[in-house]
């Protein structure tokens, strides 16, 4: 039996505490099942009772999108107890213990650079135009695991279109919050804050890219992006910027976050592409958080509709 020494283990070997707790439960259920079935586990189910306690909006009029998948959704503990947003922390559960008195409200979102008219908006004045609809999304995030989330929300093609960026405009840029006080990640050095995400201006106007406002039919929970997100299902998950306060468009490509990090591991792009391994774990697979066993990882993330924006375009080393 070959043991790996702790530095070669990676995080997308571990499995997640809370299923490895539950393991007895799922052998009890194995045993009685078809050799190969996959058992679904609900890790995390302290946040339900946590986000009840602290109550939870409705949003209404939310109408469903045919362009969502039909794939199981996670249950809203997996998808509001496990995250990855390192201004609270970088441990998964972090996020959903450190962000709860996070304020929301009053929040503003600055419209810069090379657009018709800059401008500083309230964020419901922001969202009020557009009309909410659900969108059922596979994440797949670059340490190999993935989930499928009930987002709610709007294309971002519709704001770009509102917003009237100048023909000479090439990218746009998201920034994050900065505000170490109720960040407490932001007091470590782990990232150049605040942070930082872009994308080519084709890309963005896709009609899959989506600014998120809720997700399970509800108000966006702090530890996922409160109260604006960017979400882009081809993408790594860390494409998906949260807690937005700047819109920038720019004739330049942006220097983001993770690319600034840590180049040879987070390029600029950050599709999905399992042919494209991170340096430090294969990208071919990824686990279902809540199943057992691994599955296939999907070239853009199963989203073939994007495969045209990149025509011509080397995606190894554009990655």
């Amino acid at each position: 039996m070959l043991i790996r020494k702790a530095p070669d283990l990676r995080y997308s070997d571990v499995t997640p505490k809370s299923v490895y707790l539950r393991r007895r439960e799922f052998i009890q259920a194995a045993a009685g099942a078809a050799a190969g079935a996959a058992v679904a586990l609900s890790p995390f189910g302290g946040a339900r009772a946590q986000a009840q306690a602290q109550g939870r909006a409705k949003l209404a009029n939310v109408k469903k999108s045919p362009l969502s998948t039909t794939e199981k959704v996670n249950p809203y503990e997996d998808i509001t107890g496990y995250n990855n947003f390192y201004e609270f922390g970088t441990d998964k559960d972090d996020p959903q213990r450190n962000a709860q008195k996070f304020v929301t409200r009053p929040w503003t979102i600055k419209v810069e650079g090379l657009v018709k008219a800059p401008a500083t908006i309230d964020i419901d004045s922001f969202i009020k135009p557009y009309a909410l609809e659900e969108r059922i999304y596979r994440l797949r995030c670059v340490e190999a695991w993935s989930m499928v989330i009930p987002w709610v929300g709007f294309p971002l093609a519709d704001v770009i279109k509102r917003l009237e960026p100048q023909p000479s405009a090439k990218f746009v840029e998201f920034t994050t919050l900065l505000d170490a006080k109720q960040m407490a990640g932001q007091r470590l050095p782990v990232l150049e804050w605040p942070y930082v995400e872009g994308l080519r201006m084709d890309e963005a106007m896709h009609p899959l890219a989506m600014l998120v406002v809720g997700l399970y039919g509800e108000v966006l929970p702090n530890q996922n992006g409160a109260p604006i997100r960017l979400v882009v299902p081809w993408k790594y998950g860390f494409k998906g910027i949260k807690s937005i306060v700047r819109i920038r468009f720019t004739d330049k490509q942006p220097r983001t976050s993770w690319e600034i990090a840590n180049p040879r591991e987070y390029g600029f792009y950050a599709n999905v592409n399992p042919t494209v391994d991170h340096p430090r774990w294969s990208q071919a697979s990824e686990r279902r958080l809540g199943e057992f066993f691994r599955k296939k990882t999907l070239m853009f993330n199963g989203y073939d509709q994007v495969a045209s924006l990149y025509s011509g375009l080397d995606l190894r080393r554009n990655y």
